[in-house]
């Protein structure tokens, strides 16, 4: 793509008004920001520290920030705000804490830290807590308080939640903390209430782009409106026919309140597709065509015709996966690809039991997307739980998770007395632990373990102004003895040295904050968004074959992807309520297509103990004819077994030559 196409060279010198940008799948989309961003630098006279670039991920803000360093000058580049709605809304929180009722070193819970609030609240069931925690989600998504969720309760369950919520917001403000939603919410009601804040904060954002707009939800819709009140100076970049978010709360209808809200809104479509042959846009556009759209668009490439689509309907979801591992070996052996060449992608995470069985028979490496993160390992909660209680020592989450680790034999009973405490002289459970250590409160045994702990954490902190964050981890780790604690409480001594080599993957991590100049509060930040927003990044040098929900594609794009499980009830899913999502999830699959599509389904499946016949999903029959090669593969079990068992042993010796 060595030159901008006409529409996408409107789109980025088009600075005069509100601008919406639909960028059709692989249509070059994230270039179009970064040129429009060096445009308001060189030719619209912007000032770098006025135009703010947001996004969902810190993946995607990693990659719009390298992206827009090729293109413009370093000093510009570094004063430019590109960031995460979720990091934009802490920096407004830190900034104007005050008018928010929090002190700056706030504490951020997670999802963990906010069930045990929930918890200790009187929700006892887990799936209850799960519940209630999504209910008050969808209250602050709203931006319902809780008097208002208690005025508008319509029977004693909604009164029940509405009381819970109100306490677990108090629960919070007095730890100064806040949840993954507030750093949306806060700002919001904010900006929306505060006219001096708004003027102050619309003085700074003097021009502003969204990238993947179609993920908004309510509440980042309200806090990009006030950021850009009457001035409008803004481009938002999506294609609603990629919303597949809704049950994060996501609202494409907010492309259609663009209009409404800013009549002058120009509208400017990219079509041009720069990633699939045309035959994979054909059939995504045939696919996509059967949804009713805000937007007619057509995709359209000139990177050929392409090979045909592939549909085959193996006899169960063994055969099926060994079908599309014999394809991979298939296109990997005769020279043409990789391994990491290739996507597998299907609508629920329990239809990769029988690919990784496939794959690990076949000797092939994988990964797997939304894989156990390394933020939710126990040492790795435990050592930035030190941090967080060190930047914030009302943290109670974080004090209750260090007191007894390593252990210091503090039990329930000394836990509940410092809660009494605690709740009696209105302070933190750190506060409380160094009255009771000093003044007598405790046993013993018991007030001897708090001192040398409030001692330790006071000198800790103290110590922690004039090292940096490296350092402070370092000391912390040493004066624990926290690994030698690792290796005495890890019977396994495998898994022991593992938990150890995670602490010193923080450590080095530390490191690059620390040569970065973080502070500790803004590393405790830094950790506290990473966990919730980047977690399954995972490197893209690795030769392996990438397994991932379809969901979990969004914003990928491979040579070769064959969507698994292509049958009624799972594409589109039995419970989906939205058959419209549905299909732009399967549209989202086709387009992570660059040069061949296969889509595959198993004629029976076995659930709950019965086996079930399935019939083809309803989307594969508005693919055109002409553009499907479709192939049914019956055996009988026991030929499937003798044939699959000899392909394997096959597959293997010639993976290993």
């Amino acid at each position: 793509m060595p030159t901008l196409n006409k529409p996408q060279q409107k789109a980025v010198s088009h600075t005069h008004g509100p601008l919406l940008v639909l960028a059709g799948a692989g249509s070059g989309k994230t270039r179009v920001i970064t040129e429009k961003i060096a445009w308001l630098l060189r030719q619209a006279g912007y000032t770098p520290e006025k135009i703010v670039a947001v996004t969902f991920t810190n993946k995607a803000a990693r990659e719009m920030a390298s992206r827009v360093r090729s293109v413009v000058d370093a000093r510009d580049a570094a004063k430019l705000q590109i960031s995460t709605f979720h990091r934009l809304g802490l920096r407004i929180l830190i900034e104007e804490s005050a008018n928010v009722g929090l002190r700056a070193n706030l504490s951020i819970f997670d999802a963990e830290d906010c069930a045990k609030l929930i918890r200790d609240l009187g929700v006892a069931e887990p799936d209850r807590i799960k519940l209630v925690k999504k209910l008050i989600s969808d209250c602050k998504q709203a931006l319902i308080t809780p008097e208002q969720a208690a005025e508008a309760a319509s029977n004693d369950g909604d009164a029940t939640v509405a009381r819970i919520y109100g306490a677990y917001e108090q629960h919070l403000r007095g730890y100064n903390a806040v949840d993954f939603d507030d750093l949306l919410v806060l700002p919001t009601r904010l900006l929306e209430d505060n006219e001096e804040a708004r003027t102050r904060w619309q003085q700074r954002v003097h021009y502003l782009l969204v990238d993947e707009y179609q993920d908004t939800n309510p509440v980042q819709y309200r806090m990009m409106r006030a950021l850009v009140g009457q001035r409008a100076r803004f481009t938002v970049v999506g294609d609603d026919d990629q919303s597949i978010y809704r049950f994060r709360g996501a609202r494409p209808e907010n492309l259609g309140d663009l209009s409404t809200d800013f009549p002058d809104l120009d509208v400017i479509k990219l079509e041009q597709n720069y990633r699939s042959a045309q035959r994979i846009l054909r059939v995504a556009n045939a696919v996509i065509g059967g949804n009713q759209r805000l937007y007619e668009k057509t995709l359209w490439s000139t990177l050929g015709e392409g090979e045909p689509i592939r549909y085959i309907a193996a006899p169960d979801e063994q055969a099926e996966a060994e079908r599309i591992v014999t394809d991979i070996a298939a296109r990997r052996i005769s020279g043409q690809a990789k391994l990491r060449d290739f996507a597998v992608l299907y609508r629920s995470n329990y239809q990769a039991r029988a690919l990784e069985q496939a794959l690990r028979s076949a000797g092939m490496p994988y990964r797997m997307t939304g894989g156990r993160s390394f933020f939710d390992h126990a040492e790795i909660k435990d050592l930035l739980a030190y941090l967080r209680l060190l930047s914030n020592p009302d943290d109670d989450r974080a004090f209750l998770r260090i007191i007894n680790t390593p252990r210091r034999e503090l039990g329930s009973a000394t836990l509940q007395k410092l809660g009494a405490l605690a709740a009696e002289r209105e302070c933190s459970l750190f506060d409380a632990a160094c009255a009771a250590a000093d003044f007598g409160s405790l046993p013993g045994r018991q007030a001897r373990e708090l001192t040398h702990f409030c001692d330790w954490m006071q000198a800790t902190g103290e110590a922690s102004q004039g090292i940096d964050v490296h350092e402070l981890m370092k000391r912390i780790i040493d004066e624990l003895d926290f690994n030698d604690w690792l290796r005495s409480s890890t019977p396994d001594k495998q898994r022991a040295e593992r938990r150890i080599k995670n602490v010193q993957e923080l450590a080095d991590w530390m490191k690059r904050l620390a040569d970065d100049g973080k502070t500790l509060d803004k590393a405790v930040h830094y950790f506290g968004l990473l966990d919730m927003l980047d977690k399954a990044d995972g490197s893209d040098d690795e030769d392996l074959v990438q397994l991932a929900t379809l969901h979990a594609s969004k914003g990928l794009e491979f040579p070769h992807v064959t969507i698994a499980g292509c049958f009624a009830g799972s594409i589109p899913h039995e419970n989906a309520e939205d058959l419209e999502e549905e299909r732009r999830l399967f549209y989202v699959g086709i387009t992570r297509a660059q040069q061949s599509l296969l889509l595959t389904a198993p004629q029976r499946v076995r659930r709950g103990g019965e086996t079930a016949i399935t019939k083809p999903s309803r989307f594969i029959s508005e693919i055109p004819a002409e553009d499907l090669e479709r192939t049914d593969t019956q055996r009988s079990p026991s030929e499937r077994r003798a044939n699959s068992q000899a392909k394997m042993r096959d597959l293997r010796a010639l993976l290993e030559e």
